[in-house]
């Protein structure tokens, strides 16, 4: 318990200390890439971005709309397409949102394993910008306290978040404005081994085709594969982070996502559902090992807005 009056300054200026049952004191050095993040960062990148997201539409869905334009069959499904940019620009110039629901916020975060965050806590930063950025930038709150009762935080917190330990000394945050007219023709489904890949793909083309126009089409869909039940949804969430265009790094998860995709858009569904080819802008597929007993399949759609944004910090 008593340090050696040499040491004394040295401890108290590099050393965390923390207090342990077996020990009086348990001293951490710090590495010298360990980099320090103070929340209020945090909660300004993330405040700033909840609000970029919600008014400015990606560059990738720009050029998939104007693209999925010259292709389209359809009078009424072109129009559409042509509607939606538009509205777009408008929501960009004028700054405000380009849909009346601005979703619930989804969090993926990668932090370093030799960061810091300082002043306080990493989730309370993260819903404190999320709280900031929807009450500054005069975004609906959408979030109910409890599902049954409901009752509105008024906030649009919490935010549902992700974290995962990486190496490295950074600190990525990846945030997506999720709306529910996509998210509630998400479905999951627990497949059987011997179902094989017909049984996914029967599976995906059964969501989208009962989604219909719901989910405001074009849509974007993530697929996720493996894992287990509460793994596969993640997993769908995630791949619908990937820039439109961008294939799995698998050749063949790469080809079933372009074979799911064709025939996705052979469905008919299109623009709004009024008819068309352009049912889907995209469709990425995220996989991860399964138990030998498992082939759990998850359709996460997303609308074509495709709100999300990422900040390193």
């Amino acid at each position: 318990k008593l340090i050696h009056s040499a040491y004394k300054d040295y401890i108290e200026n590099n050393l965390e200390r923390k207090m342990y049952n077996d020990f009086p004191y348990v001293f951490i050095i710090q590495g010298e890439d360990m980099k320090t993040i103070d929340c209020k960062e945090i909660v300004d990148a993330v405040k700033k971005l909840c609000i970029q997201i919600n008014i400015n539409m990606p560059n990738d869905v720009k050029e998939a709309l104007v693209n999925s334009i010259n292709d389209e069959d359809s009078m009424i499904g072109r129009r559409i397409l042509e509607d939606i940019l538009l509205n777009g620009q408008i929501a960009s110039r004028k700054e405000i949102p380009m849909c009346q629901d601005t979703g619930m916020i989804v969090v993926f975060v990668e932090i370093g394993q030799d960061v810091k965050i300082i002043n306080g806590s990493l989730s309370e930063a993260i819903n404190e910008g999320v709280r900031l950025g929807y009450r500054e930038g005069f975004l609906r709150k959408s979030v109910v306290k409890c599902p049954i009762r409901r009752g509105n935080t008024e906030d649009n917190t919490p935010a549902v978040i992700h974290f995962d330990i990486v190496p490295g000394n950074s600190l990525k945050i990846h945030l997506g404005a999720k709306g529910f007219g996509s998210e509630n023709m998400s479905a999951v489904k627990m497949l059987k081994p011997s179902d094989e890949v017909k049984g996914i793909k029967d599976f995906v083309i059964e969501t989208i085709k009962n989604a219909g126009g719901n989910p405001c089409p074009p849509i974007i869909v993530g697929v996720g594969i493996g894992g287990t039940f509460d793994k596969v949804t993640m997993l769908a969430k995630k791949a619908l982070l990937k820039d439109l265009g961008q294939r799995h790094e698998d050749s063949y998860i790469g080809d079933l996502e372009l074979e799911l995709l064709k025939e996705i858009n052979e469905l008919g569904i299109g623009p709004q559902g009024f008819g068309g080819k352009t049912t889907a802008l995209d469709l990425h597929i995220e996989t991860f090992p399964t138990h030998i007993a498992g082939l759990p399949v998850a359709v996460n759609i997303n609308c074509h807005a495709s709100r999300h944004g990422e900040i390193i910090l």
